[in-house]
């Protein structure tokens, strides 16, 4: 049996999230001694060691709680178990498609800081500069019946 400590230790987890993973029904079968103390066999260190590994794909605690509850279920949740995969997979692959917006706008920002360091450009990042050079930014701001509202 090991502590939190070593259970933490053997999984390459903090001992925070040890106990919050096992404080969210994460690890089904952590077991406590007479003092009340967490208390991982080999087979919770295996659950953490799941945990990790789901947590690090970026799944939410409720969808691997829910991941964990179906396999304590057994071997006839293997289609739901999938089903969840891939709707997680999905949305990472959504996720993924905003991180390239994002990359592709700083990709913008940085080359116009780059032009403004270079001085082929007035500085246009300033808000408090804004209102003298709207013309240059008419996209980005509202019109002017909404601005006087």
């Amino acid at each position: 049996m090991h502590t939190v400590k070593e259970a933490a230790q053997i999984t390459g987890l903090t001992e925070h999230a040890v106990r919050f993973y096992t404080d969210k029904g994460l690890v089904p079968s952590v077991q406590r001694n007479q003092n009340n103390i967490r208390m991982f066999d080999d087979e919770s260190i295996n659950w953490l060691h799941g945990v990790k590994c789901l947590k690090q794909s970026g799944m939410p605690i409720e969808f691997i709680k829910k991941y964990i509850d179906l396999c304590l279920e057994g071997d006839s949740t293997i289609p739901q178990r999938f089903t969840l995969m891939m709707e997680h997979k999905e949305a990472a692959l959504v996720q993924l498609e905003e991180a390239k917006r994002h990359v592709a706008h700083l990709e913008q920002k940085t080359d116009l800081y780059q032009a403004i360091l270079e001085h082929r450009t007035p500085d246009t990042t300033n808000p408090s500069n804004w209102d003298k050079i709207q013309h240059m930014h008419a996209d980005v701001f509202y019109s002017n019946s909404v601005r006087k509202a």
